[in-house]
């Protein structure tokens, strides 16, 4: 990483989001690696590089979840964020996977304003993923 640029990891089965969502985070200065293809994302995975992974929860072959749980044996450090168009419960939720750390779904659609606001605030978060 260079002169602290933050990387993050986008994995979306929805070409048209991926590439919306790329280009605007590369605007606002992050650096972006982007897939369609869960299982493409997490052959190239690095561990202890990325500061942040943003994963749709509805994708084939590889749900969100288990593209997480997957990422998180190669990163046990690694902060994500869920992408959905569906109504989360987080009470639900927690109470069906109570090991999966996340703080936050990002509801679709999203403009790219509010995605770097939850972004920026993501890596904010001290504690949880070296910088």
């Amino acid at each position: 990483m260079e002169n602290g640029q933050k990387n993050i990891l986008i994995v979306d089965d929805e070409k048209d989001i991926v590439s919306v969502v790329k280009r605007g985070l590369e605007k606002a200065g992050y650096h972006v690696n982007a897939f369609t293809e869960p299982q493409q994302a997490l052959d190239h995975f690095k561990p202890d590089f990325y500061n942040l992974a943003i994963l749709d929860i509805r994708m084939p072959k590889m749900s969100g979840f288990e593209l997480y749980r997957e990422l998180k044996k190669k990163d046990d450090k690694l902060k994500v964020c869920f992408m959905t168009a569906f109504e989360i419960y987080y009470n639900e939720f927690h109470k069906m996977f109570p090991n999966v750390d996340v703080r936050r779904f990002i509801r679709k659609p999203v403009s790219l304003s509010e995605l770097e606001s939850i972004v920026k605030d993501e890596l904010d978060q001290k504690g949880r993923h070296p910088s």
